[in-house]
């Protein structure tokens, strides 16, 4: 499973590509109001600098021709441009039209299986299933994965299942056992991820008897 890491925060892309696992990254827009007043295009390119991998980037528009220029201006930005767009019916015809033109796409906000359906049908490149905001209403997200998982090995669908909006360590987990091809996770959850108390307890336990060896 390929991990990236969902922030648009320079420094936590650097920390995160300094641990070796990093794959790529996925801001939005949300992400990148928290860096205060950046400008967009010239931040998206000082992230790809940073990745060689996908970087998602997302359109604002939601009709079908502005998607479409935007994603054309957002994919001129660096070689590893990745263009999210809305799982809607507008988001949809673009997705056909930027796939057509051999631009990859990162259909988003995915929360039904169809969705994730129709979207590989129209060639995207990687399909989003915000598992965190389903669990956020008492749904199940992990059971979403295992759907699209199904539904694309069934009919041999090469979009790529990005597991989405992960809130915590076992949501990483889960997504890694149903076959989830990314994860994208904020930086504070990856390195949760290496963290174990036995890990701590060894660890103390071998300096300690390191000491004894050597003192």
């Amino acid at each position: 499973m390929d991990i990236y890491v969902d922030t648009a925060n320079l420094e936590e892309i650097r920390q995160a590509a300094a641990l070796g696992v990093l794959d790529g990254v996925t801001t939005n827009p949300s992400l990148i109001s928290k860096e205060g007043e950046v400008d967009f295009h010239a931040h998206l390119k000082a992230i790809c600098e940073i990745v060689p991998g996908p970087v998602s980037a997302e359109v604002t528009a939601t009709d079908h021709d502005g998607m479409v220029a935007q994603a054309r201006t957002l994919a001129g930005l660096a070689e590893n441009i990745v263009v999210k767009v809305p799982c809607t019916v507008e988001g949809l015809r673009a997705c056909k039209s930027l796939s057509d033109k051999g631009i990859k796409t990162n259909m988003t906000l995915c929360f039904q299986p169809m969705q994730a359906l129709l979207v590989a049908k129209a060639g995207a490149f990687l399909v989003s299933p915000f598992i965190g905001r389903i669990d956020d209403i008492s749904g199940d997200g992990m059971e979403l994965i295992q759907q699209i998982r199904q539904i694309y090995d069934t009919y041999g669908f090469e979009t790529k299942i990005l597991s989405a909006s992960i809130r915590h360590p076992m949501h990483a987990v889960q997504s890694a056992l149903l076959g989830a091809d990314v994860a994208t996770i904020p930086y504070k959850v990856i390195a949760q991820l290496m963290n174990h108390p036995l890990t701590d307890i060894g660890l103390k336990k071998f300096l300690a008897d390191w000491e004894k060896i050597r003192g």
